[in-house]
């Protein structure tokens, strides 16, 4: 009767387990919904201004839709941000990973999370402050421009706009880097942090 209360114990506490070693599905669906946003966002970015002015659809398309889908993904994130706050069982960190692994992805997930908020947030600084710009659409409505404008300022907004975007592609490319390394060569799915996300 022991053996089999404690068998009983383990096969609960293994189920309690595999449910908080996943993250809810409001969590996994806006994870994806927003990588999806975010890679089109940087692909659309890089994209448009590597287009002559001269380009009607720099101006016409890409400007626009890349403000509005923008917006979406900054609120996105700020959605992901207080569920993550409100929601008490949430995944622990592993600890069958190494040390600097663990140090590594808490550095590597925070300072995502600061980019995909201060970039957006300099992208509409860029729009509230340049002279010649038309406005920050967000789907057809114009959002309000809170910067007074002033075309010094907006060259400061373009360069962090610009620099911390490929900083977060770079931790993007690190994030995925270390998912599939701890799926497909550790070997171990102790280690597999991406079935939390499945």
């Amino acid at each position: 009767p022991d053996a089999l209360m404690i068998n009983e114990e383990t096969a609960m506490n293994s189920t309690n387990q595999a449910t908080i070693d996943r993250y809810p599905t409001s969590l996994r669906l806006l994870h994806w919904v927003r990588a999806v946003l975010v890679t089109g966002l940087l692909w659309a970015g890089w994209h448009m201004t590597g287009l002559a002015d001269e380009v009607a659809s720099k101006y016409e398309l890409y400007y626009p839709w890349h403000k509005s889908f923008g917006v979406l993904a900054f609120l996105l994130v700020l959605v992901q941000i207080v569920l993550r706050s409100r929601t008490v069982d949430l995944p622990r960190p592993l600890s069958t990973l190494d040390r600097h692994e663990q140090i590594l992805s808490n550095l590597v997930q925070r300072a995502m999370y600061g980019l995909l908020v201060v970039v957006p947030l300099m992208g509409y600084s860029m729009s509230s402050t340049y002279t010649m710009s038309d406005g920050v659409f967000f789907f057809g409505v114009n959002l309000p421009e809170l910067l007074s404008k002033n075309d010094d300022w907006f060259v400061v907004f373009q360069w962090l706009h610009k620099v911390l975007a490929y900083t977060l592609l770079a931790l993007i490319v690190l994030h995925i880097v270390g998912a599939l390394k701890h799926r497909f060569l550790d070997r171990d799915p102790r280690k597999d942090v991406m079935r939390r996300m499945l």
